[in-house]
């Protein structure tokens, strides 16, 4: 059984930064690919970036220059650290693992806003 514990989302100013961080529990993490999602309201959930089990990293368009994914092999941790951060980056961020048919964290909010 595979576990995600995701933390650091909360209400930041524009141009603000946040740090998410995600836990994987259960599994040896840096064997997999893992990647942040989010889900804005009304909207279909997109993925925001993803490093694979090699290294290998991508980033939606829109984030590019903007969002850092990183991993801590020893710590099983990912996190996304997130600069210059927009209105239109307000959403619920999820955490995702690709081992199996996939697992995912609970969700945390991220708030941009005046």
């Amino acid at each position: 059984q595979v576990q995600l514990v995701e933390s650091g989302g909360g209400l930041v100013q524009p141009g603000g930064s946040l740090r998410l961080s995600c836990a994987a529990s259960g599994t040896i993490s840096n064997l997999y690919g893992m990647g942040w999602y989010r889900q804005a309201p009304g909207k279909q959930r997109e993925l925001v970036a993803f490093i694979s089990r090699g290294g290998n990293i991508n980033y939606i368009d829109s984030v590019k220059g903007r969002f850092t994914i990183s991993r801590d092999n020893a710590k099983g941790t990912v996190y996304l650290q997130m600069d210059s951060l927009k209105p239109e980056d307000t959403a619920v961020y999820y955490c995702y693992i690709q081992k199996g048919s996939g697992y995912w964290g609970q969700g945390t909010q991220v708030t941009v806003s005046s």
